[in-house]
């Protein structure tokens, strides 16, 4: 059988090589150029010598095998000639013949006994897997390569029997299955063996097996249109279910039918749907409002205006019918759709409103002067997610214009958010929190100038105190020398600390600055020396301070009847503090260091 099998292919193999060979001397002597009759010639010359390598291989085959027809007659011959010689008797003859004669019956026995059981369990494959018996005569000797085939076959099939039987149980226990989901019982014929018969006696054929499969697609699409069925008759009993507002009570007694998908739970969720729907006409107005109340929260989600709102005129009709309901059911219908096709979209742009409201929130946070004291960390993560919002905004932003272009392509119409296009919403947006900045800082500089002014007018309002030890403050070992010092030191010092801390400091009299206390002549009447001019030109702006001079227009003089101000009364800005306290460092020499102050103790 094998040998069979591999010269078919082997022959098949030769007349392709055969084939090839010929199409490629053709495309020679096309590119040669060589004349159509002489390429035929060639051709049969081809043909001819092919034809003549098989005839001598052929002629040689046949003479080998009429060689070996002539040796045995020769050997034969030399046989008997050879018993005649050696005066072999007919009996020792007879003898040697029919212990050969037995050899051979004895092998023929075996063989035809092997030969018999093959056949058998070839017959037994035959009928469970209806195919075709194997091709060899019961009556005749087989070969022992016959044989070996043989064998070799029986054993391809019982793997193949094997194969199918494993695939059979698995498709008849998934029949089996869907069969009681549908609550079908077996039909036909084959649906019968299949379920009912025992399956060693079942027909494993390919033919069944595919009808097996075909069955069971069959099936597999019954019970997901029933599944399908079933699942739209919960959403419609969901939906008639909050419209009648139907306790909760009712509905647990029905959730059996509420999880399977079987027959019989079909037919109970039809019978409910059209329970709740007779239930419905009876209740127009009330299921009319509810409907109405879904379509708003769609109206919404789906960005519709005022105009396309409108346009659903039933929506504020108030004759409630069979008709309007209708209508409001299939508007409700359309809008869900619409929002499922575009969901994408409109959950973008929703996150967009709810980024842009936390990322104002953010800023608001942001100029509250309270956030400095509250504590956890909760500034710097409020700043890192307003940092990130910086930059998911316009992000997302360029997403959602992409997704705006598609959907205006597919629609026909503009997308708009509050009746205008979502771009422009968002540029608007942007631009009234720019304008909205603006106007704070504005605030908040007529604030700072008209409490400038006021300050200086009227003198710096009274602060809260902190609790940190600024310059002016005295440990109290420090300020039992300073009492030891003259008492304007002291005062000198208090109005410091009143300019530190911030509050105001009104003198009981109004009295000279400490340089206006140290006159340089009172000193120098028992000196030797001469002031020192320089030193005297340097204190030209202080003495004009003691004679009521202004400072650079912003400081009203010291021994002014009304008021004794603070430095923070004047200083709006950290820049013009530092000014102000080098000026008034300079008209009261605190530091033993300072130069002024040198030259005054030099004095």
């Amino acid at each position: 059988m094998i040998f069979i099998v591999y010269f078919e292919v082997l022959a098949a193999e030769s007349v392709a090589c055969l084939n090839k060979a010929l199409c490629h001397l053709k495309d020679i002597w096309e590119e040669i150029g060589i004349p159509e009759d002489q390429r035929l010639q060639r051709t049969n010359v081809v043909k001819n010598h092919i034809k003549n390598l098989l005839d001598m291989m052929i002629a040689e085959e046949e003479s080998l095998k009429k060689r070996l027809i002539t040796s045995i007659q020769e050997c034969r011959k030399e046989m008997e000639k050879l018993c005649l010689e050696l005066n072999i008797s007919m009996l020792q003859q007879e003898k040697d013949i029919r212990t050969r004669v037995e050899v051979l019956v004895k092998e023929k026995s075996q063989r035809m006994q092997q030969l018999k059981a093959l056949v058998e369990k070839d017959q037994d494959l035959v009928d469970i897997l209806c195919c075709m018996p194997y091709g060899i005569a019961s009556d005749s000797v087989p070969s022992l390569e016959q044989l070996e085939n043989f064998r070799q076959h029986i054993t391809s099939q019982t793997s193949e029997k094997e194969k199918r039987y494993v695939e059979f149980v698995d498709l008849k226990k998934q029949i089996i299955l869907c069969m009681e989901d549908l609550d079908q019982v077996p039909e036909t014929s084959f649906e019968k063996d299949i379920v009912c018969e025992d399956e060693e006696s079942f027909c494993l054929s390919r033919e069944n097996i595919t009808s097996l499969k075909l069955l069971l697609c069959q099936l597999e699409e019954r019970k997901a249109e029933n599944e399908a069925m079933c699942e739209n008759q919960r959403e419609r009993i969901q939906q008639l279910w909050n419209r009648l507002q139907v306790p909760e009570e009712e509905r647990q007694a029905f959730s059996e039918h509420m999880v399977t998908s079987k027959k019989r739970n079909l037919e109970a969720l039809r019978a409910e749907v059209q329970r709740l729907e007779e239930l419905k006409l009876q209740n127009i107005r009330n299921v009319t409002d509810a409907i109405r109340s879904e379509i708003a929260v769609f109206w919404e989600k789906c960005f519709f205006s005022i105009d396309q709102r409108q346009a659903f005129a039933p929506y504020f009709s108030e004759d409630f019918t069979e008709d309007l309901l209708s209508l409001h059911d299939a508007e409700i219908l359309r809008l869900k759709q619409h929002y499922e096709e575009h969901k994408e979209l409109f959950e973008g742009v929703h996150q967009w409103e709810d980024s842009w409201r936390l990322f104002l929130e953010l800023e608001k946070k942001a100029t509250d002067p309270t956030r400095f004291t509250n504590r956890g960390g909760n500034l710097l993560k409020e700043e890192k997610q307003r940092s990130e919002l910086h930059k998911s905004l316009p992000k997302l932003e360029k997403k959602l214009k992409a997704q705006i272009d598609v959907w205006e392509s597919e629609q026909g119409r503009e997308f708009l958010v509050n009746s205008q296009k979502f771009l422009q919403y968002v540029e608007q947006q942007w631009e009234l929190h720019r304008i909205e900045k603006e106007k704070e800082k504005l605030e908040r500089h007529l604030k700072k100038s008209k409490q400038t002014e006021e300050d200086m007018l009227y003198g710096t309002a009274v602060r809260t105190p902190t609790k940190r030890r600024f310059l002016g403050t005295t440990t109290p070992g420090k300020s039992r020398k300073l009492n030891a010092t003259s008492m304007s030191s002291a005062n000198s010092n208090s109005t410091m600390r009143s300019a530190y801390g911030g509050a105001v400091c009104r003198s009981p009299v109004p009295r000279p600055p400490l340089s206006a206390n140290k006159i340089p002549t009172a000193r120098m009447t028992g000196c030797s020396k001469p002031p020192n001019p320089g030193l005297q030109g340097c204190n030209k702006e202080n003495m004009a301070q003691v004679k009521g001079t202004p400072l650079s227009g912003a400081l009203l003089t010291a021994a002014s009847p009304q008021h004794n101000f603070s430095i923070t009364s004047v200083a709006s800005t950290y820049s013009e503090f530092v000014v102000i306290f080098i000026l008034v460092s300079n008209y009261f020499p605190l530091n033993p260091l300072h130069k002024r102050y040198r030259g005054r103790n030099a004095m």
